[in-house]
């Protein structure tokens, strides 16, 4: 918590609803198929388009991956869930109703755990229910919202996809907590492989209902939800923001107002989108056309035991192995400790396989913009490559060239320093020549060093070094200076 979250005469509660886009390979009630980059309403048919005489089927491997992820967060997973129209009018919902569940959900009553600054906690779900994405709206001017856009058009191929919405209860404190838990979540989210989870695409959304109370209350604040949070760092950003907003507007004597606001990210701030809606706007009911989803109990059990090892106990395990706790949250949260686990399957020490995974690997996705998940890196070439630094193939500058070159497609380390011509020198005579160049070229240096100032060696072993355009063994290069300048002298 911020020191400006502690000094405050209020506690922020926090809820968050996230949206998970499922990697099912069809719709949620129809056979179109999920494949994004089509041309704008290419992907629909009359089922997701809501024509008169269609009917919907349930997919049944979104209902999978709900359980999954249901008995992932310790959900009771429910005997027997309905699905029901929720109702209202907007363009890009073009049955004029969502199929959605409301007053029982496939998966009730779990939690997830989370360490924030050391302390342990436990965030309460409250549920997660199955439903339908709706079709995107594309504002057509430069604000680029509604607000001020000249037109508005609706592409309908996303309109049906999978969605689970997770809903926590309102046990979250803190911007830094909404963030933990988010990271979380989707960590759990992509260990299981129901989502790709990207939340700045869209396929992971995150809406956060943000309200204070005086400390030591119980009762809850109005609350405000806040919507457009398409990262990890928007949502701190966005929940710390709201807390100061309603914290202003309660010191002024003024009620806050429940509604939804929109968050500008180049901003920093909220604003009023629209008045927050309830329960009963919705005018839910349950949908004629779908029977209740009632999973067999064999079925379930059998679903839990083929669940992979969950973020929290692969972070134990990591940290039970020598890691520190940063390193192993770094290897995990980033989907690379299996990467890492097999490179020190492979030979790799511990410590410098976590460092080239954190350090390059990441630095490596950060810059290209890729999931570093997804890298073209194996713990077996991570593990040639540490070996091939070991043994003086590589310096650690040819090293991080050569993993450019893996991770851009090229093979392997091997691979890649052979057809880049990087591996390092190592062959005493050719070593020997260079430094005599060295040193005849540069006599008032290697003079310095003969006098006593070693430090003038750097010199020498530079133009050794660009003479060898970063090949030579540097290690060997100091070696032989000192070796001509200083043993012999």
């Amino acid at each position: 918590m911020s020191a400006i979250e502690q000094a405050t005469a209020y506690e922020a509660v926090i809820g968050l609803e996230v949206h998970v886009e499922l990697s099912t390979a069809t719709k949620m009630f129809c056979g179109c198929a999920i494949d994004f980059g089509g041309e704008p309403n290419s992907r629909t048919c009359p089922v997701c388009l809501g024509q008169p005489g269609s009917l919907p089927v349930p997919n049944a491997t979104a209902i999978e991956f709900a359980i999954r992820l249901g008995l992932a967060l310790d959900c009771e997973v429910i005997d027997s869930s309905q699905f029901h129209r929720k109702n209202y009018f907007y363009p890009d919902m073009p049955k004029n109703y969502q199929i959605s569940q409301y007053d029982v959900a496939i998966c009730e009553r779990g939690h997830l755990e989370l360490e924030v600054d050391g302390e342990a906690r436990r965030i309460g779900i409250h549920r997660v229910h199955m439903e339908e994405d709706t079709g995107k709206t594309l504002h057509v001017g430069t604000s680029g919202r509604i607000h001020g856009a000249d037109y508005s058009l609706v592409d309908y191929n996303r309109a049906g996809i999978p969605l689970l919405e997770v809903v926590s209860e309102p046990d979250l404190r803190s911007a830094a907590e909404a963030q933990a838990y988010l990271s979380e979540l989707r960590a759990i989210v992509l260990t299981l492989g129901i989502s790709d989870a990207k939340l700045e695409e869209g396929s992971m959304r995150c809406d956060a209902n943000v309200s204070l109370r005086p400390r030591g209350a119980t009762a809850y604040g109005t609350r405000v939800e806040v919507k457009n949070l398409n990262s990890v760092r928007s949502l701190g950003r966005a929940v710390a923001y709201e807390i100061g907003r309603q914290t202003g507007v309660l010191d002024d004597g003024v009620e806050v107002v429940q509604e939804t606001r929109h968050w500008d990210e180049d901003a920093g701030r909220t604003s009023t989108l629209r008045a927050k809606e309830e329960v009963f706007d919705y005018r839910y009911f349950p949908d004629p056309d779908l029977v209740a989803v009632e999973p067999a109990a064999d079925w379930v059990a059998r679903l839990g035991k083929e669940l992979p090892e969950l973020p929290s106990a692969t972070r134990a395990r990591l940290r039970s192995a020598g890691l520190a706790a940063h390193q192993a949250a770094s290897l995990v949260s980033t989907g690379l400790a299996p990467v890492f686990e097999d490179a020190v399957a492979a030979g790799a020490p511990a410590d410098d396989a976590v460092k080239w995974l954190t350090n390059e690997v990441l630095g490596w996705s950060n810059e290209q913009g890729v999931e570093s998940g997804a890298v073209a890196l194996s713990g077996a070439d991570l593990a040639a490559l540490v070996a091939m630094v070991s043994d003086g193939t590589l310096s650690t500058k040819l090293a991080r060239q050569v993993l450019d070159g893996v991770l851009a497609g090229e093979g392997t380390p091997a691979v890649v320093a052979r057809d880049r011509g990087l591996e390092q020198v190592s062959d005493a005579s050719e070593l020997e020549r260079m430094v005599d160049e060295a040193i005849a070229a540069q006599p008032a240096a290697a003079d310095r060093v003969r006098s006593g100032n070693h430090k003038a060696i750097g010199a020498l072993v530079g133009a050794v070094m660009k003479a060898s355009r970063g090949q030579a063994n540097p290690a060997l290069v100091n070696e032989l200076l000192r070796d001509r300048l200083i043993s012999g002298a």
